[in-house]
């Protein structure tokens, strides 16, 4: 393989890694957001750890971990979608299991979203809507993640011409988003799953007003 594309997935494990979340929390309230909520330094726990500010600002930066690798793939010349899926997996791998956080890391769900830029905006936009309008009616981040992700998946595989290197990444990635999110499953199904707030136009539409967030 070209050391150029060997260079380049090794960057977007290293770009993929960066734990933006961690690294918010020691900076903003010099707090190891490990700690607090539900240990994750995903977005999800730092919105609700340190607020919504903090909250999407780790969400946007750990979407460009994924975005700005696979931005660079499409860029080298002759490049096949075999190792674009691959560059996206990288960085998903670096989110998820962060040589500086001994292996360990968050949901990958942001980064995901990333990837998804990078392969199809289109699809990766109506994914997020999907994503939006579960997160409206139930309140619950971690299903809204569960339900949109295979959906941008799926979208990506067939605005991408049905190819088989996205089919084999929509697979993945959705059973990986799965199997993260069963602790969350569990504790939905005891209703002890924290929800969120939502504005309260939000609340009226989906809840008829009757509900308090």
């Amino acid at each position: 393989m070209n050391p150029v594309y060997l260079l380049l997935l090794l960057l977007a494990y290293l770009c993929g890694s960066i734990p933006i979340g961690l690294i918010t929390g020691k900076m903003v309230k010099g707090i190891d957001i490990r700690e607090y909520g539900s240990g994750n330094i995903g977005a999800t726990n730092v919105w609700r750890t340190l607020g919504p500010v903090c909250g999407s600002i780790v969400f946007a930066a750990d979407v460009m971990k994924g975005f700005i690798p696979v931005l660079a793939a499409h860029h080298l010349p002759g490049v096949s979608p075999w190792f674009i899926m691959f560059v996206g997996l990288a960085a998903i791998t670096g989110h998820n299991a962060s040589p500086f956080l001994k292996f360990k890391g968050g949901k990958g769900v942001a980064t995901s979203v990333g990837v998804a830029l990078g392969f199809n905006p289109l699809a990766a936009l109506i994914g997020f809507l999907f994503w939006g309008l579960v997160l409206a009616a139930t309140r619950y981040i971690s299903i809204s993640s569960i339900i949109a992700v295979p959906i941008a998946c799926v979208l990506i595989w067939v605005l991408n011409g049905y190819t088989l290197p996205y089919a084999v990444f929509g697979l993945l990635v959705s059973l990986y988003v799965l199997v993260k999110h069963k602790s969350n499953i569990a504790r939905v199904k005891a209703r002890t799953e924290p929800k969120v707030t939502l504005p309260a136009v939000l609340m009226k539409l989906f809840h008829g007003g009757n509900q308090r967030a």
